[in-house]
């Protein structure tokens, strides 16, 4: 079983919609997963059933029992996240501020202080519209630990490519290089980068390429809107050259993208698209360096 993943460095260069067009290319025999849960969009593509729910906890918020607390103030001293209220005497955590470490817990004589662990989205099975099947997240508003909910969410896709025997794994990351890019990245075997002729495209594609090479995972890019800057898209077929990255396909500026997307359709199912055949090119490219690796 095989892991690709598909990211970019900046968000605005068609990585989801690109990754939307792959899953369906693969049809029934890829299990896609959208990690990029901090603003999961690819439900809006491949209509997900949403089977199956389940919250999602990490993380822990101190709550103080006022019937418990003495009012000595030792919590509010050693906060240094500032996390501490006191009312009228009576003594309280706000919630946005605290950290979870537990230390106000840990030093309370009263034990009036209690970790409790948080609920901060939830993660889905879902049928879609190809057959497939893909996992899915939503964090909750204002959530931390999104790094920890996409190793979930691809864990769980892996788990049922290993059940049902699907050999390829399709994840859309997260843009940029934080924590949920690093934990969509651990354990891919080919990355695949969407960038976009400019020049904060040009520059975050190197930003990314950077985090992988950490990783020592081969990759590829796909330019899209080639055709809009051809400076820049030369500038960066040299920077694919000089750092071995596959060139795996030049996508040209096509506003049936738009049109597609507003009838809940990836640019490989709307009649008429000259795309369909360049991204169909550049799914198979992909599937072939990566199913022929190490043979």
């Amino acid at each position: 079983m095989k892991e690709i993943v598909i990211i970019s460095g900046k968000g605005g260069t068609g990585k989801t919609s690109v990754t939307a067009s792959f899953s369906v290319l693969g049809g029934t025999g890829v299990v896609t997963a959208d990690c990029d849960v901090d603003a999961a969009d690819m439900h809006l593509l491949l209509a997900p059933d949403f089977a199956e729910a389940h919250d999602f906890y990490s993380g822990y918020l101190a709550r103080i029992d006022p019937a418990a607390c003495s009012g000595c103030g030792r919590c509010a001293e050693v906060c240094r996240y500032g996390a501490v209220d006191v009312n009228d005497g009576v003594y309280s955590v706000l919630p946005l501020d605290c950290e979870g470490c537990g230390y106000c817990a840990r030093i309370c004589p009263d034990e009036a202080i209690r970790m409790e662990e948080q609920n901060v989205g939830q993660w889905f099975r879902s049928s879609i519209k190809t057959g497939g099947t893909m996992v899915h997240a939503r964090l909750g508003i204002g959530a931390e630990n999104s790094g920890k909910l996409v190793a979930r969410v691809k864990n769980e896709a892996k788990r049922i490519a290993e059940e049902t025997g699907k050999d390829t794994v399709l994840v859309d990351g997260s843009p940029g290089i934080g924590c949920p890019v690093v934990s969509s990245l651990s354990g891919a075997d080919f990355v695949v980068f969407v960038t976009e002729p400019t020049v904060s495209g040009l520059h975050d594609v190197k930003r990314v390429h950077e985090l992988v090479k950490r990783f020592h995972i081969p990759s590829g890019c796909i330019i899209n809107k080639a055709d809009l800057n051809t400076d820049v898209t030369r500038q960066l077929k040299e920077f694919l050259d000089e750092e071995g990255i596959v060139h795996i396909a030049d996508l040209p500026y096509d506003e049936t993208f738009t049109e597609a997307m507003t009838l809940g359709l990836t640019i490989v199912e709307y009649a008429g698209s000259g795309l369909t055949e360049q991204l169909s090119e550049g799914w198979r490219k992909i599937l072939h360096i990566v199913h022929t690796k190490g043979e």
